[in-house]
């Protein structure tokens, strides 16, 4: 690793090229644009002054907050006029294939020698995610860091646009990070909620407020500490109301957003609470089985009740998904989904080796169609995708280690779905995802910035 730490440390930062090779008389010329912008912004990606039909390879380079390096390459041949264009010409091979503008970001993958089962998260949205991008003449596949490149350039994907401020929320017990849109508001509010990984993981929440929400990313779990918590429902009745009770924050435009166990929060918080009455609800790769009505403590030994039905695969990867199959027939261990009174948007993917979305998805229907709430449940379900469905160009991760709670045991979790697919399910949901809030928290008149 020590030689990617040297080649990182030459390139000057935010420089536009930085030319290599010496061995023509034509200096390729490497240009990101923009260099600096959101992580889900597309950039263009553009190589001059190759020789015609060349073979070059195209290649990024990532050192995750955890020291640990990520890479993607595509190949590619230059056109007539000795140029490449991302956007409209196809990697011939490589870690993404096709026309596959942004596939620099989201087929990153950890160098090979790294740790095992690794995932990438940024978790200081104050910083950028800085990424190397070069060109090298052929068509290469290993040894980048071996190999001089022809050019060198660099760019920063941010999760926080100018202008948002990021508030620590220490209040009445309540633990979080409250992201505010440039301006003077006041704003729709979003409470949003991680899955039992735990932790405050809050880059979804800046991302969310860079497109005008006030966002609260809650956390609930401490990993490896569930025993020490004492959260049930009023924790987050409580988190709602100091996000709907702030200054800045529309109290009758609140919505939900939920990603696997917070979905299941987000599902029986609106469906019982007297407090959190929600006009929208956003609902990632969950399901409405093990309704919240205690303590996390207790509704985590009850799901260890069912880990009988855990299975591993041939990879020694955990896979979840049957813990709640079949659905139960008794109302008494799914939340009563018929009783929504909010516009809900279900987002999963076919291929969900964590938990049964699907299953769960066709039970809501079937449980809102039988109440007469049918018209308010929206359900995108993406072919070949997997669990963890994230904001636009996250790498696809099938399986990475996960921490157990309250075992203190690492096992690697399989979270399913296949590169290519799920990239398009997270770069599709996101722009249907913004439309959504925008609708139902601006009004239909005001268009989100996609």
């Amino acid at each position: 690793m020590k030689r990617w730490s040297t080649l990182i440390g030459r390139v000057i930062m935010l420089a536009p090229v930085r030319t290599v090779s010496t061995e023509s008389r034509r200096c390729p010329m490497l240009t990101v644009q923009p260099c600096r912008g959101m992580v889900d912004e597309k950039f263009q990606v553009i190589i001059k002054n190759l020789l015609p039909n060349q073979e070059v390879t195209l290649h990024s380079l990532h050192q995750s907050e955890d020291k640990d390096f990520w890479e993607a390459f595509g190949h590619y041949i230059s056109d007539e006029h000795g140029t490449v264009t991302v956007a409209k010409d196809e990697s011939l091979g490589g870690t993404y294939e096709g026309t596959e503008q942004m596939g620099l970001l989201w087929s990153l993958r950890p160098v090979p020698g790294s740790r095992s089962a690794l995932r990438l998260r940024k978790m200081n949205v104050l910083t950028p995610m800085v990424v190397n991008i070069s060109v090298y003449n052929g068509h290469l596949s290993q040894g980048f860091s071996q190999t001089s490149a022809l050019a060198t350039t660099v760019t920063e994907r941010w999760y926080m646009a100018p202008g948002v401020q990021r508030v620590d929320i220490r209040e009445n017990g309540v633990r979080g990070t409250l992201f505010l849109p440039p301006g003077p508001g006041p704003y729709p509010g979003v409470l949003d909620l991680w899955g039992g990984g735990g932790g405050l993981i809050e880059y979804r929440s800046a991302l969310l407020a860079s497109h005008g929400f006030a966002c609260m990313a809650l956390e609930y779990i401490s990993p490896g500490e569930l025993k020490k918590t004492d959260v049930d429902n009023t924790y987050f009745e409580k988190a709602y109301q100091i996000l709907q009770n702030h200054p800045l924050v529309q109290k009758d435009k609140m919505a939900m957003l939920g990603l696997c166990f917070g979905s299941v929060i987000t599902f029986s918080m609106t469906v019982y609470s007297s407090v959190i009455k929600p006009q929208c609800c956003v609902c990632i790769s969950g399901s409405h089985v093990v309704p919240v009505n205690k303590c996390m403590f207790e509704v985590f030994e009850d799901i260890k009740k069912l880990m009988g039905k855990v299975q591993e695969n041939e990879d020694k990867h955990i896979v979840t998904r049957e813990i709640i199959l079949p659905i139960p027939s008794d109302p008494a261990l799914k939340a009563d989904v018929g009783r929504i009174k909010c516009p809900l948007l279900l987002v999963n993917g076919t291929d969900d080796q964590n938990w049964a979305t699907n299953e769960s998805a066709e039970d809501i229907k079937m449980m809102m169609e039988k109440a007469g709430n049918r018209h308010l449940l929206t359900v995108l379900t993406y072919p070949d995708a997997g669990h963890l469905i994230e904001p636009p160009y996250t790498p696809h991760f099938r399986a990475t280690n996960f921490l157990l709670h309250d075992m203190k045991v690492k096992v690697v979790m399989l979270w399913g779905g296949q590169t290519k697919p799920h990239a398009y399910a997270q770069e599709d949901s996101w722009k249907k995802i913004l439309a959504f809030f925008h609708e139902h928290l601006y009004g239909s008149n005001v268009k989100a910035k996609l």
